[in-house]
């Protein structure tokens, strides 16, 4: 019997909440919640870190950031904040040339290996080719279009369109055109688009179509942007937090977004391979709700991009598979960004082949309705977001979630189960549980080698 194919869809900051099926009343994704009603949603899904080339190196890796070394966005250049209290952590700033990664193995394994869109995980000598891809589409150094969404894209590894293509058809142009190709091998699709990371850039019909929604419910007589108090470690950030999804512009990135899924399962039902395909939907990180023109909320979740509360690593995930998945189940099971590689492994019946350090684990028997044995989930983030975020690192077992903040060295403990905004302290009220957390977080943190911050002598 044939393998079965995997496509692989990676969204750049999509919040949890930008997607009807997940509790949107502005954003429009129809053809996303379909997806969702055939197949299952897990609604306590998790980034590996709040902040992108980190995730993106964990579901390559199956490893958690801190042990592969990438634990920050890739500036390619250092952000060292003057008048922090701290120095951030050093890290890698890509992606290291040694690490296994899902691909190579699926490319053992007899699988065509295809990766589309935003790579972020190191200059050329660390591009998709290096780490078990065949195919390179728009993979680049580059975290986001620096020239924007429309062509002339100037993107090193995908040619220009004609004047005015716009970058996410472009990429599922490219994807439909892999699924369509005579390839006689099963393949491994990794679709990382660029949206709806910023600039917020989308068609002018599509922003139209949200502002006249926004007119006719009243959004746009909403203040729904809040200047918050400045930061008062001194990192130089004043927060800008949305109380509620409002933006136009975003909300017609969103909508593109979902025009281009549907015609990706169309293209893959006309070619007669979607029977036998694994679709997996998600996000690399929260939303951006609290800076950079903060265009989502992902209230009641706190906060959002490059914090260590709920908003900053909480994601939509949506897997579809006919052949396994029930339509319209729900999972909620805690899940995370590592689980990824020895799901697909275990999907293809060679998990005995996985290579030896994984953070993550199959989530196979949760697609067959079965249940995985309970396990910690991981956070070190020791960098200020430019979001605003501070250094931090965190854990959630069963109902709770430490938080450990640096500057400090205070720390937060919550029962997200009934309090997903994280405004009720535990720390005082629980000491067992939370002392009992500290030491778990403690020796993961030895475990993995993890870096920390410094005392900053430079602070003003």
């Amino acid at each position: 019997m044939q393998r079965p194919n995997i496509i692989f869809i990676l969204l750049d900051d999509m919040g949890w909440k930008d997607l009807n099926c997940t509790g949107s009343t502005f954003y429009e994704t129809p053809n996303i919640d379909k997806l969702a009603r055939e197949g299952m949603m897990f609604p306590n899904a998790y980034a590996a870190c709040p902040v992108c080339s980190p995730s993106r190196a964990s579901y390559l890796t199956g490893k958690y950031p801190a042990k592969v070394g990438v634990t920050d966005w890739i500036d390619m250049g250092s952000f060292h904040p003057i008048r922090a209290k701290l120095v951030d952590a050093p890290y890698l700033k890509h992606i290291p040339l040694g690490e296994k990664t899902i691909a190579s193995s699926l490319k053992e394994k007899g699988y065509a290996t295809w990766h589309i869109g935003k790579w972020h995980l190191g200059g050329e000598d660390y591009y998709p080719e290096k780490f078990g891809f065949e195919k390179n589409i728009g993979g680049c150094s580059w975290g986001h279009p620096h020239q924007g969404y429309f062509s002339p894209y100037g993107i090193q590894s995908l040619e220009d369109g004609p004047e005015g293509e716009y970058l996410t058809d472009r990429l599922t142009d490219e994807a439909i055109r892999l699924i369509q190709s005579d390839e006689k091998r099963p393949f491994f699709m990794s679709l990382c688009h660029y949206a709806v990371h910023e600039p917020i850039d989308a068609k002018e019909k599509d922003i139209e179509r949200f502002r006249k929604k926004a007119e006719e419910i009243g959004l746009d007589k909403e203040n729904s942007l809040q200047p918050g108090e400045p930061i008062p470690t001194g990192n130089g950030f004043q927060v800008v937090r949305r109380t509620i999804q409002s933006d136009p512009a975003y909300a017609a990135m969103i909508w593109n977004l979902d025009e281009n899924i549907g015609r990706l399962m169309k293209a893959l039902e006309e070619s007669g391979k979607a029977d036998n395909t694994l679709v997996i939907f998600t996000s690399d990180n929260g939303g951006l709700a609290t800076a950079e023109g903060s265009p989502t909320s992902n209230l009641p979740a706190r906060e959002g991009k490059g914090w260590m509360y709920e908003g900053g690593t909480r994601v939509p995930l949506i897997m579809w598979y006919p052949k396994l998945i029930h339509a319209g189940t729900c999972c909620l099971t805690p899940v995370t960004t590592p689980d990824f590689y020895p799901t697909f492994m275990d999907l293809i019946g060679a998990e005995e082949d996985l290579p030896d350090g994984l953070d993550g684990v199959s989530l196979m028997p949760l697609l067959r309705g079965a249940a995985i044995e309970p396990r910690p989930i991981f956070w070190h983030y020791p960098h200020y977001g430019n979001q605003g975020g501070t250094p931090g690192s965190s854990l959630i077992v069963g109902q709770y979630k430490l938080i450990e903040f640096y500057e400090d060295l205070h720390y937060e403990l919550y029962d997200i189960s009934t309090d997903l905004s994280e405004q009720n302290n535990l720390i005082n009220q629980y000491p067992e549980k939370a002392e009992e957390m500290k030491q778990l977080l403690h020796q993961w943190q030895e475990q993995v080698c993890a870096k920390f911050p410094t005392v900053n002598p430079d602070r003003e």
